[in-house]
């Protein structure tokens, strides 16, 4: 019994600090409002006329390649992001969606790539800093496959 606690207390441990290096390695430094865009670079920072995108660690970004959708556990993300779009009407990339499929449970689970195309959009301001405008909504829209229980487009509200 001593080992199998002792066994589901290290296993714990080593999620708890893979969440943590997942998180951070996606930190980005603030955005400066005198900071222009740089189209085509991941990721990249914006000035306060381009809305931005806020991730888990109450970070702005401009097209970044990389975004946790799970902040709590990690076990959504997207990866490979390719943005064709920026605008205050909305932003546009295809990518990857990495999820766990959490089986038998998800410091066990396997990670499975999803082509997704993103769509974010409702810009509204930011409670943080009110001058900036920020996407309220990202859309995932699966190209081929999904993870089980998704539908082929499932829309979640941003952080604020």
């Amino acid at each position: 019994m001593r080992g199998s606690v002792t066994g589901t207390a290290v296993l714990l441990a080593a999620g708890a600090l893979l969440t943590a290096a997942m998180t951070t390695a996606t930190a980005s430094p603030p955005v400066t409002a005198t900071t222009q865009p740089r189209v085509g670079t991941s990721p990249s920072h914006t000035g306060a006329s381009q809305p931005v995108l806020v991730d888990c660690l109450w970070n702005r970004t401009v097209r970044p390649g990389d975004f946790i959708l799970a902040c709590g556990d990690g076990n959504s993300r997207l990866t490979g992001l390719h943005w064709t779009e920026w605008s205050p009407q909305g932003a546009t990339a295809v990518g990857t969606n990495m999820v766990n499929d959490c089986k038998p449970y998800c410091a066990a689970g396997s990670f499975h790539a999803y082509p997704v195309t993103v769509r974010l959009d409702d810009t509204e301001p930011w409670k943080k800093h009110p001058d900036v405008q920020r996407y309220s909504r990202i859309s995932l829209t699966y190209q081929e496959g999904r993870p089980e229980g998704f539908k082929q487009v499932m829309t979640y509200p941003l952080w604020d």
